[in-house]
């Protein structure tokens, strides 16, 4: 998706009010800081056809929690770019997988979380579910590792806190269901304002 959501070359997120309108736009590179504005993202689960999850460490150099587990894939959908085509660029760019399903699951998914250093993630961040048939290809300067786990497994010990993942993937697995796959797909008309379908 050639020049999708950039500027020169720059990949830029979606700036947002309260309401979650579309109010700007920023250089992602320069939007993660002590201040950090509200903004457009998401977040992915991809399991495969054996109902496996793919979790991954983001790379050492992320900007924002490096080298901690987390869910599949997370992203900023570009300005002007369809929500859930913005997923399935993101998670084909990070992981190199074709997703044969993806579902809506937690449209009004919203969190604020502070780094050791301060660093501030601020994002409404709608939750999908997908199903792949495809092995994960990690792109190195996103993903430092990824394996398929036992999803029910994977969830008691984020729900315990035996196992460690970034603070968004725990208030996520909280509010998922206990077997994501079978989640009703939401309707794209209860996604923030700046991401619904146009009309």
């Amino acid at each position: 998706m050639s020049g999708v959501g950039t500027d020169g070359g720059v990949e830029q997120v979606v700036l947002l009010d309260e309401d979650g309108r579309a109010v700007g736009r920023a250089d992602k590179a320069t939007v993660h800081h002590q201040d950090t504005p509200l903004h457009l993202a998401f977040s992915c689960y991809v399991f495969d056809r054996q109902g496996r999850f793919l979790l991954t460490q983001r790379a050492a150099s992320k900007r924002t929690w490096p080298a901690v587990w987390t869910n599949s894939a997370c992203g900023h959908p570009a300005p002007d770019e369809p929500f859930l085509s913005g997923v399935r660029r993101r998670v084909g760019q990070e992981l190199g997988l074709d997703l044969a399903e993806l579902r809506l699951v937690l449209p009004a998914f919203r969190y604020r979380a502070v780094m050791a250093d301060g660093t501030v993630e601020n994002e409404m961040c709608p939750v999908t579910v997908a199903v792949t048939d495809d092995e994960p290809r990690a792109d190195p300067d996103e993903v430092d590792a990824a394996v398929w786990v036992d999803w029910a497994e994977f969830r008691a010990e984020v729900l315990s806190g035996r196992r460690e993942v970034s603070p968004w993937c725990v208030q996520q697995v909280e509010a998922l269901p206990a077997d994501p796959l079978a989640a009703a797909d939401q309707d794209p008309a209860t996604l923030p304002p700046a991401a619904r379908p146009p009309g």
